[in-house]
């Protein structure tokens, strides 16, 4: 059997990705690099690997496998994607692609460039609610949308890595976490034409960045849509997400073990429509990161086309980046996607 050989980047969520080399017969672990020495020997030594790297360009010279997967703070991402694609590697990088455009646009155009293919790990694409609700949207079960919105609500109040807080390399919290929601709304929806959206900085107030954000967004042919996003909310994770359409709806989350489809109800006793929704069990796998590892095989040994390229993964920072320019100014803002 083929095998892509695997190299992976950062220990925090390099593990999850690490699990879903393990989980897939065509794919095997061959180099692992973590700046902390301590990670990388651990990692190394648990994996059976015979040497550990603290030097990503040291990996990559020593080479050895096929595909890097970054898992490195969002700042470097741009640095560490154009050397591994000028080497000729593939590289699968967690999202965001970067922080902005203009490192957006510098791994577009070193993706289009390589020989190696390139995906954005963009997890909400392989969560299976999500992918259930798609499938359904597509099915025509809920006719056209006019509306859409997505939240992004998880509490970073004892998160501590400090790349996440760096005051020289601000990560806002919608471009950080809400590109998840973004990203979701695009896929489901299509490209935003323009934005307008509003921020506070109420609870995590020892942090660089605002902690809420809300974005409204407008789609063409009238349809609109909404991006909820906190990293100071006091609940547990969620990504709810609800999607309207001309016949019916559909309710989903990351954290559900099913979602939900209302379509055409019936009358009630008093004349009023009586809506029984139909749930769909799926598997709770918010952080997939199996799937993009299966992914990442198939494009590789089938020599397919990527479906999340750094253009997607940059455009759902270009809407990103809108919002947070609309925020600053206090007008509607259009995003500046890439071809």
């Amino acid at each position: 059997m083929k095998q892509v050989r695997f190299a992976v980047v950062g220990g925090g969520m390099g593990k999850s990705h690490i699990k879903g080399i393990s989980e897939i017969p065509e794919a095997t672990l061959t180099a692992f690099c973590d700046i902390d020495e301590k990670i990388a020997k651990t990692v190394a030594e648990a994996n059976g690997l015979d040497k550990y790297y603290t030097d990503y360009y040291e990996m990559l010279r020593d080479g050895g496998f096929d595909c890097i997967v970054l898992c490195t703070p969002d700042q470097i991402h741009r640095e560490q994607c154009v050397a591994a694609l000028e080497m000729g590697y593939h590289v699968l990088c967690e999202k965001p692609l970067a922080l902005n455009m203009d490192d957006c646009r510098a791994i577009d155009a070193a993706a289009k460039a390589s020989k190696g293919k390139f995906m954005v790990g963009q997890i909400c694409r392989k969560t299976p609610g999500f992918i259930k609700a798609k499938e359904l949207i597509d099915a025509g079960k809920i006719g056209d949308i006019f509306f859409i919105e997505s939240e992004y609500a998880h509490d970073y109040a004892h998160i501590v890595s400090p790349w996440r807080w760096d005051t020289k390399n601000l990560r806002p919290a919608i471009t950080g976490g809400g590109c998840h929601a973004v990203d979701l709304i695009r896929w489901l929806a299509g490209d935003p034409i323009e934005v307008m959206a509003y921020s506070n900085h109420k609870v995590l107030l020892d942090k660089p960045v605002d902690d809420c954000t809300v974005a409204i967004l407008k789609f063409n042919d009238n349809v609109i849509g909404k991006v909820f996003c906190s990293i100071g909310c006091k609940r547990n994770y969620t990504m709810r997400t609800l999607i309207y359409g001309t016949k019916g709806t559909i309710i989903c989350d990351n954290r559900s073990a099913s979602i939900q489809l209302f379509e055409m109800g019936n009358l009630d006793e008093n004349g009023h429509e009586k809506y029984e929704p139909v749930q769909y069990p799926v598997d709770i796998n918010h952080h997939n990161a199996t799937g993009e590892i299966k992914d990442m095989c198939d494009i590789i040994l089938g020599d397919l086309p990527v479906t999340i390229t750094a253009a997607e993964g940059s455009n759902t920072v270009a809407v990103c980046e809108a919002i947070l320019k609309s925020c600053a100014e206090g007008t509607p803002v259009s995003p500046e996607y890439i071809v």
